[in-house]
């Protein structure tokens, strides 16, 4: 048989086999953003949980459409894919750190983070990489899994627990020695230790593993490395011996350089990053989140007023190494650290991102098919394809235009099942 016309037979039955069990909703906006490219013209059907068909109008499958949605100068594309939140966190100019993780009990977090993941969702984010519970244990799995069993609403959350960090370098800190504060992250130390923790956690059914690869624990407070290559080389090959990944907290140059050379996946933050660095990343396909909106919040947070006062020294480094990463051609990761400020308010790293000076169409692939990639979910969803999850946003304009028009989102549908009105 000829490929064509069996890849036309395949497509008739899978449309045949979906219209069979569940109704058909059409969706027909001005324009489709598939991950990738943008499309006018296109009708999207959904069936059950899966996208039947996306594609140029007049060219679907026969089948009984049981509903129809048009969304009249809209543009539909796959729901966000956050890289870097904190479900469990709330803004720090509401509270500060220290204080959620010593004061909030963890049944009041819990209840945050339900209202954290529902937001999110209705913001468009349908899926979302929670970077470490922050002193509330494994808080993060179960709000996962009460998310998947349809407990409460919220994104598919991707989680890591604990994150793990050396023994002297995380907080809570300030305390008399006499006193034993809990930490917002999981000690290790040594290689017996790392691979017992790494396997405690896999244990605790984590989707992946967070290492603080550096902290703010070197002479006056500066940030320095917290483990050598091999001891993050250790944890890495633990954590993939059962299939998973690990992310790296790394801001200095040194930390950035040894966790890439342990085989890590992404590096959150990389402030410090030196065009040697980068190359290395770019080399060992090492992506990074740059978590650019989490500072220029905590810099509004101690004072500063944006718009009107120069920008503080922190910011305009920040601006700096992220440029630098974009023309290095590492791969980006969209993820602003959200908790630090407000859930919901996700798209302030996009807008920042194309600020400062990434193109609108790779910020849109980025949060979309180039997180899925990342996160190994690219045969799943983040996309507009065929056979893939309808996890799908609808917003007002077109976000090629103007990156802000993702706020005005009209349409959340995850799993084929429309969560706005």
């Amino acid at each position: 048989m000829k490929p064509l016309l069996l890849a036309l037979l395949l497509t008739h039955c899978f449309a045949l086999s979906l219209a069979a069990r569940a109704e058909v909703i059409m969706l027909k906006p001005d324009r489709v953003f598939d991950g990738k490219e943008l499309h006018d013209n296109w009708i999207v059907l959904v069936s059950d949980e899966r996208i039947l068909y996306a594609g140029p109008e007049g060219e679907e499958p026969k089948v009984v459409v049981n509903e129809t949605r048009v969304l009249q100068d809209q543009t539909l594309l796959p729901g966000l894919i956050e890289g870097h939140s904190h479900v469990l966190l709330h803004p720090y100019n509401e509270t500060p750190w220290n204080d959620q993780v010593l004061k909030e009990s963890e049944a009041e977090r819990v209840v945050r983070a339900v209202n954290h993941a529902r937001d999110s969702l209705l913001a468009g984010v349908t899926t979302m990489r929670d970077l470490g519970s922050e002193g509330a244990g494994y808080a993060d799995v179960s709000v996962r899994d009460a998310i998947n069993k349809g407990l409460v609403p919220g994104p598919r959350l991707i989680v890591a627990g604990r994150a793990i960090v050396a023994t002297g370098s995380y907080g809570p800190k300030g305390f008399h020695e006499g006193v034993t504060v809990p930490l917002g992250a999981e000690t290790a130390d040594g290689f017996d230790d790392l691979i017992r923790v790494v396997r405690s956690q896999i244990g605790r059914d984590i989707d992946f593993v967070k290492v603080y690869a550096d902290y703010r624990w070197g002479p006056g407070g500066t940030a320095a490395a917290t483990f050598s290559v091999e001891e993050l080389k250790t944890i890495v090959d633990t954590a993939r011996s059962s299939g998973r990944g690990v992310a790296a907290h790394a801001a200095t140059a040194e930390a950035m350089r040894r966790a890439v050379l342990a085989g890590v996946e992404t590096i959150e933050h990389g402030d410090g990053a030196t065009p040697e660095v980068l190359r290395l990343m770019k080399k060992n396909g090492v992506a990074l989140c740059p978590t650019l909106a989490a500072g220029d919040a905590i810099s509004q947070y101690g004072g500063w007023v944006k718009g009107v006062d120069p920008e503080p020294a922190r910011i305009s480094q920040k601006r700096v190494s992220f440029q630098a990463a974009l023309k290095s051609g590492v791969d980006i990761c969209f993820g602003g650290d959200v908790g630090v400020y407000p859930h919901g308010d996700n798209v302030r790293e996009l807008e920042m991102m194309v600020d400062y000076g990434m193109s609108t169409v790779d910020a849109l692939r980025a949060a979309t098919s180039g997180n899925a990639d990342l996160f190994h979910l690219g045969d799943t969803l983040g996309r507009v394809e065929q056979g893939l999850l309808a996890d799908l946003i609808s917003v007002r304009g077109n976000p090629l235009s103007n990156i802000s028009t993702l706020r005005e989102v009209t349409l959340v549908m995850k799993g084929g099942v429309v969560v706005t009105p």
